[in-house]
């Protein structure tokens, strides 16, 4: 069955399953743990499905990337061996974000999407885009390159993004944009243009560039609920954070919300296996299991309820005293509907959100939004939480010694006495701390970055920052350190030394605070202009 625009705009559009999508599309989108559109998705996808021009005012983390990506994917042809899709990003980090989830968007359909930016080999580039390449999502600079080299030809483009167009505004792209669009017949394409403001020059391309489009705006609201004290943890290990709440806030009720649905299982799964009383709710449950599990935490069998947004509607427990967001959600009413499960009938509650340093600018977005601060809190020690259970722990054990039924653990600790390298105090004390930390595996992810930190020829203890923006714009030390104490929620009298040349400026951070800084200070704005922030190059790394 077919629907049309009309059919969307008169009802809210709640499932994937109402829009006119394959299966294949369906299947990636399960996948990826889309449970429901978010507001611009449901405005956008039937518009482009329908093959109108869109013009799309929204900020970052409203879920554009899906509401463009999505129809791309679906009107794309897998047998058309041409590119057929091209999408404009002002920032080669954007260009690869987008790539990556059109390529999970596209996984069934064999749709290849491909980032081209400045800053990685062309060759590279250009040999990849010779093996059916059929989505090219690139920065200006780059697709110009291409271009004009004839690696990338536009004359079977049907579709084109323009995402965050007022970006590319800002950083001096327009004329660099329109030259690319003069490439594409205009009639034979469909254009679709997200911006969060829409200054005149925005205005104008849309006027010579698209035709007839339909306007879709998601307005930004004031929500707050005062009755809330809302604390971030910033952590690389969020599991870890996590359980050390749980344990020294042990008497509380607690819904954790989870982006997907696997995120709730294995959250669920890794939160049994250290001994938590917890169950998940998510839409893959049929009703009588999600009664069950309902009735269990209603009636206190279980304190921790791990659950997707989609599936927590309709909880209506006066008594949870808990939200932990252990992902942060992907925009402020999201936020809001999330806590406001807490400090319900006049009683007061607390909101958790766990963030990662690379998420701290997306967290500052709800918080402007809000227009409420979010309180950064410090993690409990392990130290801590010991203190709390040492009583506990000790009955534990004295349970299982009483018992007499761990002698098949003998051979392991007498091996590890045998050669008199451990004293046996050493090795409980170790075996304790194996059953309630487990084995924690080195994070790799962060390597690279962490070894730029140690090449950027900062003083021991900090890390040395590249910033593109000196003296020339009459950029002071003030203005660095109130920046980066600001936005960065950190103390200013932290901040190392700073260097500032004609066009260009140094700053030293301590190491524990420098990808936080870097995620809010990259992109932002000092006196107005739009800057980059790196780690510097120090002498072993250039």
């Amino acid at each position: 069955m077919k629907w049309k625009v009309d059919d969307f705009l008169k009802e809210e559009i709640t499932k994937f399953g109402d829009l006119s999508l394959s299966k294949k599309v369906c299947d990636a989108l399960r996948d990826m743990g889309f449970e429901e559109p978010s507001p611009i998705q449901s405005k956008t996808i039937p518009l482009v499905l329908e093959g109108h021009d869109v013009l799309g005012q929204a900020q970052t983390g409203t879920g554009k990337t899906a509401a463009f990506g999505i129809p791309t994917i679906e009107k794309v042809d897998p047998n058309n061996r041409f590119i057929q899709a091209l999408v404009i990003t002002p920032t080669r980090e954007l260009a690869i974000q987008v790539a990556e989830e059109l390529n999970k968007i596209g996984k069934y359909k064999h749709i290849k999407t491909l980032p081209v930016y400045g800053g990685q080999m062309i060759e590279r580039q250009i040999r990849t885009l010779r093996y059916g390449i059929k989505v090219v999502v690139g920065t200006p600079g780059r697709l110009l390159d291409h271009i004009n080299r004839g690696t990338i030809k536009l004359d079977h483009i049907k579709m084109l993004v323009l995402d965050e167009a007022d970006e590319m505004l800002d950083m001096g792209f327009i004329e660099d944009i329109e030259e690319i669009m003069s490439h594409i017949d205009k009639n034979n394409r469909q254009t679709l243009l997200f911006s969060a403001t829409m200054p005149a020059p925005i205005e104008k391309l849309t006027q010579n560039y698209m035709n007839a489009p339909k306007k879709v705006l998601i307005n930004k609201e004031h929500l707050t609920v005062p009755l809330i004290d809302q604390i971030y943890y910033e952590t690389k290990d969020k599991f870890a954070g996590l359980c050390r709440i749980l344990d020294v806030e042990g008497d509380g009720k607690f819904i954790i919300f989870c982006r997907t649905k696997k995120g709730v299982d294995d959250l669920i799964a890794a939160l049994e296996a250290r001994g938590y009383m917890a169950c998940g709710l998510h839409g893959d449950m049929n009703q009588a299991q999600r009664q069950r599990v309902m009735k269990q935490y209603r009636d206190g069998q279980l304190d921790i309820l791990a659950a997707t947004d989609v599936a927590a509607r309709g909880i209506d427990i006066e008594d949870i005293t808990h939200v932990v967001n252990y992902d942060i959600p992907q925009d402020h009413e999201s936020y809001v509907h999330r806590i406001g499960r807490t400090g319900r009938a006049g009683k007061s509650g607390i909101a958790i959100t766990f963030i990662e340093p690379r998420e701290y600018r997306q967290l500052r977005s709800i918080e402007r939004m809000i227009k409420h601060r979010i309180v950064r809190g410090q993690l409990p020690t392990y130290a801590d939480v010991l203190e709390l259970q040492k009583e506990s722990i000790k009955e534990k054990l004295l349970a299982i010694l009483e018992k007499n039924n761990y002698s098949d653990y003998h051979m392991i600790i007498s091996d590890l006495l045998d050669d008199n390298k451990y004293e046996p105090v050493d090795v409980a004390a170790a075996a304790i701390k194996l059953a309630l930390e487990g084995s924690r595996k080195d994070n790799k992810k962060n390597d690279k970055l962490e070894e730029q930190f140690k090449n950027s020829g900062g003083a021991p203890g900090m890390v040395r920052l590249f910033i593109n923006i000196g003296r020339n714009k009459n950029i002071k030390p003030d203005d660095i350190v109130r920046f980066i104490a600001t936005e960065a929620d950190i103390p200013g009298n932290i901040i190392g030394s700073i260097d500032i040349f004609d066009r260009f400026t140094f700053v030293e951070v301590p190491y524990n605070v420098a990808e936080r800084v870097i995620s809010v200070m990259d992109k932002g704005r000092i006196r107005g202009y739009r800057i980059n922030v790196e780690p510097a190059r120090g002498k072993n790394n250039r």
